[in-house]
């Protein structure tokens, strides 16, 4: 997986009443686009330390 600051994170709920998230990728672990990110969640602004797992996308914003 490999992002930019800006582009998005979509973490998909895979258990039973769990909902997606949505955040933004304001900071980025390595030079190489590599987790793990800094992502701030949209839906309650709080920002996390995120090691992406397999339910996990980017959506990269148009540069």
């Amino acid at each position: 997986m490999k992002a930019a600051a800006g582009d998005r994170l979509i973490v998909e709920g895979t258990r039973d009443g769990e909902h997606r998230r949505v955040g933004l990728i304001v900071e980025v672990g390595h030079a190489d686009g590599s987790p793990p990110y800094l992502v701030r969640w949209l839906d309650d602004e709080h920002e996390t330390l995120v090691f992406p797992g397999p339910d996990a996308r980017v959506v990269h914003t148009v540069r």
